[in-house]
C-alpha cells in the first residue's frame, strides 16, 4: 500500500476521508487503563471493499459498519476492516470500533509520540504521527474532521480536550467531560489532558490551565498571553477558533507542544524571560499556521514552523523588544556558519524538525516582507482567511503572494525554499 505521506510511512490512507470522529473514553489514571468507543463518519474516495485505520497498542473487541457486525484484522499499527458490502466512490459509512488497553507512546523515527503518562495524569503529544496511540484514525495531516469527545475520569481530575467544553456530569465518583471541536482538525492535533488543574482567565477568550501550586500570571512568561492573541489577530487576521488555552503541566517538558485550540507547556516554561516568552508566542502562532492552515504534506512543514518562528520576532518587534530585522540578521549569521545541505521545501523526515527549518523559514518570510513592504500583512491576512480550517501547500502560497507584487516571488522562493545555499539577507 503506497504511503499517504512518505515522511510518515505506514500511516494514513487516501482511499477515504473522515468527516467526524466521536470518541467515548473511560480512563482510570491509577492503572493507565482505557476503555473506549470510536465512531467514524467516512466518505469513500474510491470504490472500497475494506477500510484500513491506524491504531497502535490497544485491543479491538468489536467493529460495526453501519450497525452491522464486520470482520477485522488488527496487526501492529493497522486495523483492517472488511466491509459487509462494497461501497462505491462517494458512498458514506459509519464505522464503530470498541477497544481497550493500556495506552502508550507510539514508536516512530521521531522518537515515541502520542499518549504519555505524567506523574499523576496524562497528556497527548501526537505530532506528527502519534494519534493512533489513543484512537483509530486516518492519520494524515490533510484529512481534517470534526470531533466530539466524551471523557470519563475520577472526579478529582480535570479533563482538557480540543474545542468547546459543552457539559460535564458526575456519577458514582466519576465525571464525564464533553467537548466539541467543530472546526476541521487533523488527527495529530487532537489532544487530551487529564490532571489536577485549575483555570486562570487571561483575557476574554484565553485561559491558563495549570496545577494549583504553579503561578502563571504577572511576572511569568504567560503574563502577556492575551496581548499576544490581540497582536497576532491584528497581524494575521481574527483568531480562528472560539477559545484558546495554554496548559501548563506539573512535570517539566523538553519542548512545548501545539494542538488545535490549545498549547502545552511544562512547569519549566513558566519563568519570565525571552526564551520562554518566545515559546509562548510560537505555540500561539500555530493556531493560525499549523492548526487552521495545515500542510497537505509534511514536506511543506516550513509553512508551520517558519511562520511560527517569524511570529516570535514579530511579537518581539510589536511588544517593544528587538525588531524582526535584528533577529533576522542574527539568525542569518548563525545559519551561514552551519552546513548548507538543507532543502527547506523538502527537508526529508530526518530533518523536518531541524532548527534550520524554523529559522530559514522565518528568514524566507522576512525576505518576502522586504519585497512586499506594506502589502506583507494584508497578504498574510488574506492567506489565513482564504484557507481557514483547510490544507495548504507551498505552491499555493507562492501563487497567493504573487498577487501582491510584480517582483519574482517564484524566484525568491526557489532561492530560499528549494535551493541549499543560504541567500544573502536583503
Amino acid at each position: 500500500m503506497p504511503a499517504a505521506d512518505p515522511y510518515v510511512p505506514g500511516h494514513g490512507s487516501r482511499r477515504y476521508a473522515v468527516g467526524c470522529y466521536r470518541l467515548d473514553l473511560d480512563y482510570k489514571v491509577t492503572t493507565n487503563h482505557l476503555t473506549a468507543r470510536a465512531v467514524l463518519e467516512i466518505e469513500a474516495l474510491e470504490d472500497l471493499d475494506h477500510v484500513a485505520l491506524d491504531l497502535y497498542g490497544l485491543s479491538v473487541s468489536r467493529v460495526r459498519v453501519d450497525g452491522r457486525q464486520a470482520r477485522y484484522a488488527h496487526r501492529e499499527r493497522k486495523l483492517r476492516i472488511t466491509l459487509p458490502s462494497k461501497t462505491k466512490r462517494g458512498g458514506r459509512l459509519k464505522v464503530e470500533v470498541q477497544y481497550a488497553g493500556k495506552p502508550r507512546p507510539m514508536p516512530s523515527v521521531f522518537g515515541p509520540v502520542g499518549w504519555e503518562e505524567l506523574t499523576d495524569g496524562v497528556l497527548v503529544a501526537a505530532q506528527p504521527c502519534g494519534a493512533p496511540s489513543w484512537f483509530p484514525c486516518n492519520d494524515r495531516p490533510d484529512d481534517k474532521a470534526r470531533y466530539r469527545f466524551a471523557v470519563t475520569v475520577a472526579e478529582s481530575y480535570r479533563v482538557i480536550a480540543n474545542g468547546r467544553l459543552e457539559e460535564r456530569h458526575k456519577r458514582s465518583g466519576r465525571t464525564t467531560w464533553h467537548f466539541r471541536q467543530d472546526e476541521p482538525m487533523a488527527p495529530y492535533l487532537a489532544v487530551l489532558h487529564i490532571g489536577h488543574y485549575v483555570g486562570t482567565p487571561a483575557g476574554e477568550r484565553v485561559e491558563l490551565v495549570h496545577p494549583r501550586g504553579v503561578t502563571v500570571g504577572a511576572g511569568t512568561a504567560f503574563e502577556r498571553q492575551a496581548d499576544m492573541v490581540d497582536t497576532f489577530a491584528e497581524l494575521f487576521g481574527p483568531y480562528p477558533f472560539g477559545r484558546y488555552a495554554a496548559v501548563i503541566t506539573e512535570d517539566e517538558l523538553e519542548i512545548p507542544l501545539e494542538a488545535q485550540t490549545l498549547s502545552t507547556f511544562g512547569a519549566n516554561h513558566v519563568e519570565a524571560g525571552w526564551e520562554n516568552e518566545r515559546l509562548v508566542a510560537h505555540e500561539l502562532a500555530h493556531q493560525w499556521f499549523g492548526n487552521s492552515l495545515t500542510v497537505a504534506s509534511w514536506k511543506d512543514i516550513w509553512l508551520h514552523e517558519g511562520f511560527a518562528c517569524y511570529s516570535e520576532w514579530l511579537w518581539s518587534e510589536e511588544s517593544g523588544g528587538r525588531s524582526a530585522a535584528e533577529w533576522a540578521s542574527e539568525h542569518h549569521g548563525r545559519l551561514a556558519e552551519l552546513p548548507q545541505d538543507l532543502v527547506l521545501g523538502h527537508p526529508g523526515r530526518d530533518l523536518m524538525f531541524d532548527d534550520r527549518v524554523y529559522k530559514r523559514g522565518a528568514l524566507t518570510l522576512h525576505a518576502l516582507r522586504g519585497v512586499l513592504g506594506e502589502q506583507f500583512f494584508p497578504m498574510l491576512r488574506d492567506w489565513t482567511a482564504a484557507n481557514q480550517w483547510s490544507s495548504v501547500t507551498t505552491e499555493e502560497f507562492v501563487a497567493h503572494v504573487q498577487r501582491y507584487t510584480d517582483a519574482d516571488v517564484a524566484g525568491l522562493i526557489d532561492a530560499w525554499v528549494y535551493s541549499t545555499p543560504l541567500p544573502p539577507l536583503g
